[in-house]
């Protein structure tokens, strides 16, 4: 049933690409104190933990940005990769790291803010055949979007305004 669904996807956008374009976008707002993060008909809050004023009540942004990358190993091998390389997955498991300064947040000197030592770690439990399970893991090198994000960055148009 999944192949088909990729098969006839693909069927779909080869014929009219336009089809194939998105456009994602999550909205924040401040909802008690953290951020109310809205995406469609998904809503989750996002937190600081208590040391940086916030009150640890829902997962940092880096969690998420961290989040979304093991969670792309996933659910696009699963869902999307597995089926096309005909690999049958039995477990999967995907840990994703970095390490941070904290005062760096605090404009602290001598600390930088950013992130560093991304890694992600992915282990697919398998009975097929190595070859495609390898292939099934360069494809997904080369695709997967939020991967590929963190690896190559992007320019971010920034807009900040002051509403009264």
């Amino acid at each position: 049933m999944l192949g088909t669904t990729i098969h006839d996807t693909r069927a779909k956008f080869a014929a009219d690409p336009a089809t194939a374009r998105t456009a994602p976008t999550v909205t924040a707002t401040l909802a008690n104190g953290r951020a109310r993060l809205s995406a469609g008909a998904f809503n989750w809050d996002a937190d600081l933990p208590g040391l940086l004023g916030g009150e640890n009540l829902a997962p940092s942004p880096t969690a998420y940005l961290l989040g979304a990358l093991a969670g792309c190993a996933i659910a696009f091998l699963c869902d999307t990769l597995a089926p096309e390389f005909d690999v049958e997955v039995t477990d999967i498991t995907a840990v994703a790291r970095a390490a941070s300064d904290l005062r760096g947040l605090l404009g602290m000197d001598g600390a930088a803010p950013d992130l560093t030592g991304l890694s992600l770690d992915i282990t697919t439990t398998s009975p097929s055949p190595a070859e495609r399970v390898d292939a099934m893991h360069a494809a997904w090198r080369e695709r997967c979007p939020i991967y590929l994000a963190l690896l190559k960055p992007n320019p971010i148009a920034l807009t900040i305004q002051q509403a009264s």
